[in-house]
């Protein structure tokens, strides 16, 4: 399995209100380092997984909206835990339908998965991984 991986990072902030979160139900900040992985079985014609430069634009485009927010006022999440491990399925699904609508080019349909890592601190990371 061939991959090729791109990195972003975004900050937020946001509360997790569950006493199972301790402090961390207060309103905090995080800044999360956000790799995504693409891989296919087979290399492209141009012997490539996916256009690096259109994977990086991508993921710009999916982090954007979340750049700077309290995640807490965003409709999207509201009543949500964002828990790191929420907010990797929430990347994984957006770079998943552009791969699907053809934003990373036709390369991007022929993906067999994608792994979406967000890493709080250089100790604790979270990912999810899900065919495309």
């Amino acid at each position: 399995m061939y991959a090729v991986e791109v990195r972003d990072r975004i900050m937020i902030a946001h509360s997790l209100p569950d006493p199972f979160f301790g402090p961390a139900q207060n309103m905090h900040g995080a800044t999360f380092v956000v790799d995504v992985a693409f891989f296919r079985e087979q290399l492209t014609k141009q012997n490539v997984v996916v256009d690096i430069g259109a994977a990086l634009d991508v993921l710009n485009k999916t982090l954007k909206p979340l750049a700077y927010k309290n995640l807490d006022e965003l409709a999207q999440f509201k009543g949500k835990l964002t828990t790191t491990e929420f907010l990797c399925r929430h990347v994984f699904d957006a770079v998943a339908k552009a791969a699907k609508e053809g934003a990373l080019g036709e390369d991007g349909k022929g993906l067999a998965k994608i792994r979406v890592t967000l890493s709080e601190t250089d100790l604790a990371r979270a990912w999810f991984e899900g065919p495309v």
